[in-house]
């Protein structure tokens, strides 16, 4: 047997199936020859044949799980900046000055492989008899996220008096990431599940996703285009580029909130960023 975890970036334009180097492996020396070069034959960034399908696999596994940790760390200093009240994209972008810094940013940690592949890594863990601290924190930590945005929300909107029950807030985007169409996994849900705990209604929109596909799956009304109606509040969850270019305030009553999940828009034109 043959194996080569996946390493598409889904979205991505430039770093796609060719141009990403190829982790290989076999069971045997003679296989694993044979799916290397197999692979060599259209991979144009080379491939890295692995000594067995296990590092393989474990590589693709520590791929996202540091992935994962490393949003997690910027996610809780998003908390920490936002109690002090400084802007936390700010303090990256001062910190980014240094060569070695590593350049994530807080947000919503979701789809079919960040999200989820640290928990088969913890899971053989525990198996084997080692309860892995730093790699559930991280997980805690990223699933949690929905919950603290959406309660930011609230907060924002109550400084602004603005009535919580019977509120229209527009959430756009329902895609695990931008530009991309795939939503599994999306942690949007999260923050939707929460603002219905307040009786608020939701408009959900996402012209990338499949709305039919979504409804079926989630229960939930999807929307491909703005509803002509005026909102209390925008939370722009997903930063798809025909957002960032978006004039948002002729979707909002005067009085209104908008908050940016992702960092997208122009500070001078939002009350709160992640």
């Amino acid at each position: 047997m043959g194996y080569s975890p996946e390493r598409i970036n889904p979205g991505d334009k430039i770093n796609t199936l060719t141009n990403i180097v190829k982790v290989t492996s076999g069971s045997t020396e003679k296989i694993a020859n044979d799916v290397d070069d197999l692979y060599s034959s259209i991979i144009k960034a080379g491939t890295f044949k692995a000594s067995s399908i296990k590092v393989a696999e474990a590589a693709k596994v520590i791929e996202n799980s540091q992935r994962d940790i490393n949003i997690a760390f910027v996610n809780e200093l998003s908390k920490i900046f936002n109690l002090i009240g400084i802007d936390t994209n700010e303090v990256i972008d001062a910190a980014c000055s240094k060569w070695n810094f590593l350049n994530f940013r807080p947000g919503l940690v979701g789809g079919h492989c960040i999200g989820v592949d640290p928990y088969y890594l913890a899971q053989k863990s525990i198996s084997l008899g080692y309860n892995p601290e730093i790699i559930l924190s991280g997980r805690r930590l990223n699933d949690s996220m929905g919950k603290y945005i959406a309660n930011q929300l609230i907060k924002l909107m109550i400084l602004k008096e603005i009535d919580i029950k019977s509120s229209e807030v527009l959430i756009l985007g329902f895609a695990f990431k931008e530009n991309c169409p795939d939503y599994r996994n999306t942690k949007v849900i999260d923050i939707i599940n929460e603002l219905k705990s307040y009786n608020i209604n939701i408009t959900i929109v996402d012209s990338w996703v499949n709305k039919s596909d979504v409804e079926k799956e989630y229960k939930i009304n999807i929307e491909n285009k703005i509803p002509k109606k005026s909102y209390d509040s925008v939370l722009v969850a997903v930063s798809h580029d025909e957002y960032k270019k978006m004039d948002l305030k002729q979707h909002l009553l005067k009085k209104h909130v908008i908050y940016d999940v992702k960092g997208c828009l122009d500070k001078e034109i939002i009350d709160s960023r992640l």
